[in-house]
């Protein structure tokens, strides 16, 4: 009987059948409505997740014109940084080191002491000749007396052999008494002057117990230790040193460069220069050409090039490697102005709807600008006289499907 029942509902009427006949209905409109909602939300997706990620770009920073702009390099050389002023200070003596007063990196004042040898010998040396001529002195003083005396004693004795109370043989006798006391006098005043300078020379080799900074600079090695013998002769065994310290004058520092000697005659003194530190890549300091030492190396076939440095810095010190850049001399008048605008990559001009633009990075995003780049080229920048600031990051080289507002993210950055 079920079975009945499920059979005529599944049995179709006439007037089912006709409607049929007339036309599809109204569900493929539904179907058809609910594929483009799906699509239009599906392309909106895209987009939104398109705008979402960050497109990866190179990014470069805008620069002011300098004072050298337009001055290119027209060779390169490498060299060391040196200190035209430097010494290892030492005693003058050998004696034993009792203090060193001096650590690497210490700044010293000229005539500062460094360190103290023992001087027990030289003082007592000193304190003898001192009281030698202390008794030179005071042997001038009692001649000087005796000849005082004899001089009274001998114009008495002339005024008596007038009169004939005395002989002519003791006036003579007198006389003869003041002049030899006089040469004794004369004698030991040249003897208190020798006693003199021996004092002097006690002095000095006192004084060379105390070592000293023969100028204004830095301690960049310490040589000695106190207990250790210091002499100013080299000696052998290795038990004597033959210096306290290395002290060197910072503001001495220039550079040597050995340039080959088929590119010499690019190098002119006074021409500026740009020097690059191999410990500091990124800073570029300004510098310029002292001299060329007229003398080759038949070796190496190079001649070599001192350059000074225009900024003194505490990061630089001797013995860096250093790479140097010799400029162009670039001829401009004592008033001349530096261009305005700004100095960018040349690759990061693009062409944008036909017409010239950049991308400047602001909020990791990229904003297109529109710009008119100046006819100047500074090797491989452009100057842009007007709207991009200096210290602005622009893209380099914008790929073709980054647009205006897109997020945008420095190529290595996660």
């Amino acid at each position: 009987m079920k079975n009945a029942d499920l059979l005529k509902e599944l049995r179709i009427e006439r007037h089912q059948r006709e409607d049929h006949a007339q036309g599809p209905g109204r569900w493929p409109w539904i179907v058809a409505a609910v594929l483009v909602v799906l699509a239009v939300l599906g392309g909106g997706a895209w987009l939104w997740l398109g705008s979402a990620s960050a497109v990866e770009v190179q990014t470069a920073t805008a620069i002011a014109p300098s004072a050298n702009t337009g001055a290119g390099a027209v060779l390169q050389a490498t060299g060391y940084v040196t200190a035209r002023r430097q010494a290892t200070v030492s005693a003058q003596i050998t004696g034993t080191l009792t203090e060193v007063l001096i650590e690497e990196g210490d700044h010293v004042e000229k005539g500062q002491i460094l360190a103290r040898l023992d001087d027990n010998a030289y003082r007592a040396g000193l304190d003898s000749a001192k009281a030698s001529a202390l008794a030179a002195h005071a042997q001038i003083l009692q001649l000087q007396a005796q000849l005082d005396q004899a001089q009274h004693d001998a114009a008495r004795m002339h005024t008596l052999v007038a009169t004939g109370l005395v002989s002519k043989q003791q006036d003579e006798q007198a006389r003869t008494l003041v002049s030899s006391t006089a040469a004794q006098l004369n004698s030991q005043r040249k003897l208190a002057a020798a006693a003199d300078a021996q004092t002097t020379q006690a002095q000095v080799n006192f004084d060379y117990t105390v070592v000293r900074a023969p100028f204004t600079g830095v301690i960049t090695q310490k040589a000695a230790q106190v207990g250790e013998i210091i002499s100013p002769l080299s000696a052998g065994g290795g038990f004597t040193r033959t210096g306290v310290g290395t002290i060197v004058d910072m503001d001495s520092l220039e550079i040597d460069v050995d340039v080959n000697e088929a590119y010499i005659g690019r190098v002119k003194a006074r021409m500026p220069a740009e020097a690059v530190l191999d410990a500091y890549p990124d800073w570029k300091i300004p510098a310029h050409v002292i001299a060329i030492v007229p003398a080759a190396d038949r070796g190496k076939a190079t001649v070599k090039v001192r350059v000074a440095l225009d900024q003194k810095d505490p990061r630089i010190v001797p013995d860096m490697g250093v790479r140097v850049s010799f400029l162009e001399q670039a001829a401009k008048q004592e008033n001349a102005q530096l261009p305005k605008g700004v100095l960018v990559p040349a690759n990061a001009i693009a062409q944008r709807d036909g017409h010239t633009a950049i991308f400047v990075v602001s909020d990791e995003r990229a904003h297109q600008r529109a710009v008119e780049p100046s006819a100047q080229a500074f090797g491989d920048l452009r100057l842009l006289p007007a709207a991009v600031q200096a210290g602005e990051t622009v893209v380099v080289s914008p790929p073709a499907a980054l647009k205006d507002g897109m997020r945008v993210k420095p190529a290595g950055k996660p």
